[in-house]
């Protein structure tokens, strides 16, 4: 009867999930076959004293997980582009990373998705676009939704999150406030955040090559089945891949010469 009146406010912002909505002082939101391994690994980091993640409440009446809501602010700003907001989120994934590396690496029920061909060292967020990172006082505070979160390479994470912090794109596809940014001054000032040592920082310009290539055919699988995906399929996602691809080509030699 209590729950019929709760006031719940849609969340917007995400690619993936729909229904994501707030009830006070939680967040719930729709479960998926990844929910179990999700909550495993929020708890986890709870024990690990990471303070960047939300916490598990547990499951509401309808099938729902609820999770506790973290203020702050979310999305492009011009807090988001600074080079402090860019230090504060490597180190950020500095501390998750560390903290999952003594997680069991071979549990299951993970969403899956693009990886590494390398051995998993942590669980990666592997989607910390600029709407999946919460902001306090101008920097980066936390992160959330951990859908797509998996057992991959600290590299790979890495090189997920600069492909929308750097960015590493076609400037064609960015908003205005990302055009003027110097990105190879930006993958080395992040590397040195987060303490990317000089053997990855060589691959780092490949491992992005492969996972564009990799998250093309994935994001193209999955658009078959419709739903989200489909939707940001047919934005156009496809050809921001390739067109990212294209221009990571045509920049390389300057990029890595900010790495190395």
């Amino acid at each position: 009867m209590f729950a019929t009146l709760l006031h719940e406010v849609p969340l917007q912002g995400g690619d993936v999930t729909d229904g994501v909505v707030r009830v006070g002082d939680t967040v719930r939101r729709p479960a998926r076959p990844s929910t179990p391994a999700v909550h495993a690994l929020l708890r986890h980091l709870e024990a690990a004293g990471f303070e960047g993640a939300p916490r598990v409440v547990g499951m509401d009446g309808l099938g729902r997980e609820i999770l506790t809501y973290i203020p702050g602010t979310t999305g492009l700003t011009m807090a988001t582009v600074t080079d402090e907001a860019l230090v504060r989120l490597a180190a950020l994934l500095r501390d998750f990373h560390d903290a999952t590396a003594s997680f069991p690496l071979t549990l299951d029920g993970w969403e899956g998705g693009s990886n590494d061909d390398a051995a998993p060292e942590v669980v990666g967020h592997c989607d910390l676009t600029i709407e999946n990172v919460i902001f306090r006082n101008g920097l980066p505070h936390a992160l959330i939704d951990f859908d797509l979160a998996r057992p991959t390479t600290r590299l790979f994470d890495i090189v997920t999150t600069l492909r929308h912090w750097a960015p590493i794109a076609d400037p064609v596809d960015l908003p205005p406030l990302q055009r003027g940014l110097d990105v190879g001054t930006r993958l080395r000032l992040f590397c040195d955040a987060y303490g990317v040592p000089p053997r990855e920082r060589r691959r780092l310009l490949e491992l992005s090559r492969l996972r564009f290539h990799r998250s093309y055919t994935v994001m193209r699988e999955r658009a078959e089945a419709g739903g989200s995906w489909a939707r940001m399929w047919a934005s156009g996602a496809g050809e921001r891949i390739r067109r990212a691809t294209a221009w990571l080509d045509a920049h390389e030699d300057r990029l890595h010469a900010h790495l190395v």
